[in-house]
């Protein structure tokens, strides 16, 4: 998984449950927790989240995550790039699956 596929899945899943731990991110997502916490350290320096404080019991603070403007918009980009790139990727494989029945097809033949 690169950096551009974690930010969006960390933006998606902030998205849906600000109140996300980074530890439950990192596991979640299979990638370390100092993997996360690095990426969401840049994601509030970047503005596309912010960092607020909520109280979970009397005696602990929690935090919770919420996407920024800025957040929501690099998501929607992310999103369409991973798609375009998703598709192009299917795109290949189509046409290697295409290439490997022929194959297939040309040895059954062979064999006859």
């Amino acid at each position: 998984m690169n950096n551009k596929d974690i930010r969006l899945d960390l933006l998606r899943r902030l998205e849906s449950n600000p109140e996300y731990t980074q530890r439950e991110l990192s596991q979640d997502m299979g990638v370390s927790l100092g993997k996360v916490n690095y990426c969401m350290k840049k994601l509030t320096e970047k503005g596309w989240v912010k960092l607020k404080n909520f109280s979970r019991s009397s005696n602990k603070l929690g935090y919770m995550y919420l996407l920024t403007p800025q957040g929501i918009e690099q998501k929607a980009r992310l999103t369409t790039s991973f798609l375009k790139t998703k598709l192009e990727e299917f795109e290949i494989l189509k046409d290697e699956i295409s290439k490997l029945k022929l194959d297939a097809e040309e040895m059954s033949t062979e064999r006859r």
